[in-house]
This record gives C-alpha cells, sequence and structure tokens, in this order.
C-alpha cells in the first residue's frame, strides 16, 4: 500500500509540474495541445509495448515442450492469481534476468534467458516469474505510460517555450526570464527523476506483491541476490529502453547505475538497490513489513 501510495503522489507531483510548466510558456492551449500530442504517442506506445519490449529485447516465442518448467510455474501463479496465462519468450542470453510486458493481463507476455533457468532452483524461479506476473496484475506498463507521457509533454512544452521565446509575461521581466529559463533546464530533469522514483516503486510493489503469491518472500531475495550477482559479471546486449523493464538493469555489467548507487546517482535508478529489496524482503518473511 505504502509503494502504491508513492506512486500517485510521484505522478501527481509529475501532472502539476506539466500543467505549470505548460500553462507558463504555452497558455491555455499550448499546455492543452501539448498533453494531447503527447498522450496519443504514449497511447501508440502503451498500445504496442509488449511487441516493442520483445522486439528490442531479441525474445523468442517459446512452446511448453520446450520450456515446461516455466510454463508449469507460470500456469500455476497466473490460476492463483485469478490471471490468464501469459505468452512465454525466451532471450539467448548467460545474463539471469527476466521481464513482463503487456497493457493488460489479457495482452501480457514473461520472457526469461537461459541464465535465469540456468541459475535459480525451482522456488527462486517461482519468486521471479511471481514478480514479473505482479507487473501485469498491477498494471505497471499503465502506470510507466502515463509517467512517460506526462514527462514526453513536458519536454515538449520545453521545446515550444524555447521556440517561441518563452512566454508572454517573460519578454518584458529579465528577472522573470531568467526563472522561466531555469525552469526550461530543471523541469525535464525533475520529470525525469520523479519518473524514475516511479519506476523503483513499482519493483518495491512487485516484490511486496509476488512475494505475497508465492508465500515465499525468502525465495524472492536469494533469487534477487543471484540476479544482483549475475547482471553486474555477465554483460547482455539490450536496447536501453526496456532496460528499466527487467527485474534487474541488464546494463549494470557495462558500468551504468541502473540498479542504485550512491548519493544523487540512486536518483537517475531505475531499479533500487538490491540490498535494500531483500532487506524488504527479509522483514516480509519475519512479519515486520
Amino acid at each position: 500500500m505504502t509503494n502504491n501510495l508513492k506512486t500517485v503522489g510521484l505522478l501527481a507531483l509529475l501532472t502539476a509540474l506539466v500543467w505549470s510548466l505548460g500553462y507558463t510558456f504555452g497558455g491555455a492551449n499550448g499546455f492543452w495541445i501539448g498533453l494531447i500530442f503527447a498522450g496519443v504517442l504514449n497511447f501508440v506506445v502503451y498500445f504496442f509495448s509488449d511487441k516493442m519490449a520483445l522486439a528490442a529485447s531479441r525474445a523468442k516465442p517459446v512452446e511448453e515442450h520446450e520450456l515446461p518448467q516455466v510454463y508449469s510455474i507460470v500456469r500455476n501463479l497466473a490460476a492463483r492469481a485469478d490471471m490468464p496465462m501469459p505468452r512465454i519468450f525466451m532471450i539467448d542470453s548467460p545474463q539471469p534476468n527476466a521481464f513482463a510486458t503487456g497493457r493488460n493481463p489479457k495482452h501480457a507476455a514473461v520472457a526469461v534467458t537461459n541464465g535465469l533457468l540456468q541459475s535459480m532452483n525451482n522456488d527462486e524461479l517461482e519468486g521471479v516469474l511471481a514478480h514479473e506476473l505482479s507487473h501485469v496484475q498491477n498494471r505497471d506498463i499503465l502506470i510507466s505510460s502515463v509517467a512517460a507521457m506526462l514527462a514526453a509533454a513536458l519536454s515538449i512544452f520545453a521545446r515550444m517555450a524555447i521556440f517561441m521565446g518563452g512566454g508572454n509575461n517573460n519578454r518584458n521581466n529579465p528577472l522573470a526570464a531568467i526563472a522561466g529559463l531555469l525552469s526550461l533546464i530543471i523541469a525535464p530533469i525533475a520529470a525525469m527523476v520523479i519518473r524514475m522514483a516511479i519506476s523503483r516503486s513499482r519493483e518495491y510493489q512487485a516484490d511486496a506483491s509476488g512475494a505475497a503469491l508465492t508465500g515465499r518472500p525468502i525465495a524472492l531475495a536469494s533469487a534477487l541476490a543471484k540476479l544482483g550477482a549475475g547482471t553486474a559479471r555477465i554483460p547482455m546486449q539490450v536496447n536501453p529502453a526496456v532496460s528499466q523493464l527487467f527485474i534487474e538493469d541488464p546494463l549494470k555489467a557495462f558500468g551504468r547505475r541502473g540498479s542504485g548507487g550512491g548519493g544523487l546517482m540512486k536518483l537517475f535508478s531505475t531499479h533500487p538497490p538490491i540490498e535494500e529489496r531483500i532487506e524488504r524482503l527479509q522483514q516480509m518473511a519475519s512479519g515486520i513489513r
């Protein structure tokens, strides 16, 4: 519940930022034009999110006889969660990782890597797959699409303001013009920070929902420990645009701080630190959370 409330608060903050910047530099008409354009663009991306993500990660569909263990686990979890059976895909990579995509449970897909199947025992694999199904059940693709739409709208307003020379109220006021220029620089950065915070909160929520679905938080914690070590050691070629979909940042081996990090770098991380995720699951197992 805490993660869901945090997500709502962050989306509200991002919406307020969009409204403020859009109205300041484009007026009422400019605000709605930018927001509608961003909405249409992101609706298209959202509608085809599964196809785009699977293509970008080079995932291939597999039949049940090829991955009977994965099919069995996913089928049981989907029945437990009262969800349709998602499509199953395989990514040819030695890095242990997985992701889920799809605009709703009826159009869901789960992709796993070779490395995941080779490194996890049955309980750990179940924990990872439950985490991924939770993303679909929690409508995280929709949430991330809304956040992306608002962030895109902010970028559109910034470009509009630069092209139009700023808002009408700023043209004869040097201080207001400077403040406007600063807002054009800061607003897109703030939007990115908020989007990353939303992404991290959804990972925490998927951990909690996945652990509740299996009833074994410690198994997921064990899987995350292996995922953290594996992604840091084994590189994986994947489009950065879809990296935040994975249960752990697939680009970490290239030195990217996608999973936490210290100081300001944490603000731009798509995934929470593995250590914090494991600690939360251990607390959940102990009844603290």
